[in-house]
């Protein structure tokens, strides 16, 4: 093997290394957000608290992808073409990170709303809008192991749905709350989590957007109209 070969299998050992840390932590992520969601619907508070100590394991693989592809930049010195996959995967590494930070907040309120009266309904639509985020997660990760950028705007495309199922939510949300003042807490706290699920739609097709870039050098076929009129984006930040 020459020198030259030699350099080039431990740069791809190294870049496959890193993608192994991308693959676990979009699996961790996805858990978190189907726990965070079920613990809401069926009020478990310990299925709560495990996404919330969970976040950590997620939190500390962004660090060590942040390092791994900085070292691997900095000793490498990658192509291009090479570079742009690893720039990739920090930026993926970091919407995973925020995805995470959403699915912690949801978990948060879980404990707090489940010394409300319930609000008939709404648990099992936020979980229906968690699973449709979940599984467009599973596709944008999927479309980056298999470089598919067809894969990867058809997520981008669904991102709409998710801010239907949004803009129905916070309707429904205002019905309960104009019907009897005695819903407004618990309503203000569902329509947090409906907005902060409603993030995690973006972040997801974020990577999407990250892999459509990384296999054809170029952006997506076209900017995603946002279908979420209600609010900005401040108001809403993970809370940590």
């Amino acid at each position: 093997m020459t020198e030259e070969q030699h350099i080039t299998s431990v740069y791809d050992r190294d870049l496959e290394a890193i993608q192994a840390k991308i693959m676990k932590m979009g699996g961790l992520v996805e858990a978190a957000i189907l726990d965070a969601a079920q613990s809401l619907e069926t009020r478990d508070e310990e299925l709560a608290e495990k996404v919330r100590v969970g976040d950590r394991a997620i939190d500390d693989l962004e660090e060590m992808i942040n390092e791994d592809a900085a070292r691997l930049i900095a000793l490498r010195a990658p192509t291009a073409g090479d570079l742009r996959i690893v720039l990739s995967v920090m930026k993926i590494s970091s919407n995973l990170e925020r995805i995470g930070d959403y699915a912690k907040n949801m978990a948060k309120r879980t404990t707090i709303l489940s010394q409300m009266s319930p609000i008939h309904g709404s648990q099992t639509a936020l979980r229906r809008m968690a699973r449709e985020v979940n599984e467009m997660l599973k596709d944008a990760l999927d479309s980056y192991i298999q470089r598919d950028a067809g894969k990867a705007q058809a997520v981008i495309n669904r991102d709409a749905d998710v801010d239907q199922m949004y803009n129905a939510l916070f309707r429904e949300f205002l019905t309960f709350m104009m019907e009897d003042p005695r819903n407004i807490t618990a309503c203000m706290h569902l329509h947090f989590i409906a907005k902060n699920t409603e993030r995690m739609g973006d972040h997801v097709t974020s990577i999407a957007e990250q892999v459509v870039y990384l296999v054809t050098g170029g952006t997506p076929e076209e900017g995603r109209p946002k279908g979420d009129k209600t609010s900005t984006d401040a108001a809403y930040s993970p809370q940590m």
